[in-house]
């Protein structure tokens, strides 16, 4: 079960990551015509595009508590019960590092492929379209997460 939340928040970190560089890479222009064909996303994310500030505080936020809470969870959990396996094993006295390193490893590699790269990389095919759907969300949160 805990693999399966510490996915679903690298996944999470995905959609951070892709809105991002979804937002960053959009042209005004491409922007502007959605908006004239009536696109409400698309005028969320012209906005995104213009006044970034705020928005990048929120995916900053967001990559970072991600990132918090999957440590905590893959350390906490995951890293005893590879531990609790090895320590009948030669390596038992080296259990808990190795546990530990496996586990770093692990979430490291699976958050830079599903949590960075891949997403990054569907952002970057086509920019306006996701800038489009992930902006109102996006302000949402921008909104939730701002000081007073």
């Amino acid at each position: 079960m805990e693999l399966l939340i510490i996915f679903i928040l690298i996944l999470i970190n995905g959609l951070f990551a892709m809105t991002e560089a979804a937002v960053i890479a959009s042209r005004k222009a491409r922007l502007q015509q959605q908006i004239d064909k009536g696109s409400e996303g698309a005028k969320a994310a012209l906005d995104l595009v213009e006044n970034p500030n705020r928005f990048l505080s929120t995916v900053q936020i967001g990559i970072t508590l991600i990132g918090i809470f999957s440590g905590a969870l893959g350390g906490a959990t995951i890293a005893a019960n590879i531990a609790g396996a090895l320590r009948e094993t030669p390596l038992g006295d080296y259990a808990d590092a190795i546990g530990f390193g496996l586990v770093v490893l692990l979430t490291t590699y699976l958050s830079l492929i599903f949590g960075e790269l891949v997403p990054k990389r569907l952002a970057l095919s086509a920019p306006e379209r996701i800038a489009a759907l992930a902006a109102r969300p996006m302000q949402a949160l921008a909104r939730i997460t701002s000081p007073v």
